[in-house]
């Protein structure tokens, strides 16, 4: 099919690992509700890459959430229970164009 996901090592090449994850993040960001593709879409495109391990985790743990949650929880009207989920709402609010964070 084309790219090995191999290095020449014969370890998975983390480059392509990592370009596989953000297109799935990417794909799983387009939520088919407006308000969550305006939020999400631009921050994958710009942010996703630049996350660390434990953030990118989160955001994965964040896509599996509801859309009507998670749209509560982007535009500040309720907070999640859980503190990592909380922390990956956070670095995607403060990351909306024009955001004012409220802390």
């Amino acid at each position: 099919m084309g790219e090995s996901a191999r290095g020449p090592d014969g370890r998975a090449d983390r480059s392509v690992a990592r370009r596989d994850e953000y297109r799935r993040m990417r794909w799983a960001s387009r939520r088919g509700m407006l308000e969550l593709d305006l939020i999400l879409g631009p921050f994958v495109e710009r942010r996703y890459a630049d996350l660390d391990a434990r953030d990118r985790a989160r955001y994965r743990a964040l896509m599996a959430c509801q859309d009507r949650q998670l749209l509560a929880w982007l535009l500040g009207r309720e907070q999640p229970g859980d503190p990592e989920l909380r922390q990956i709402v956070e670095r995607v609010r403060d990351a909306r164009p024009g955001a004012i964070s409220d802390r």
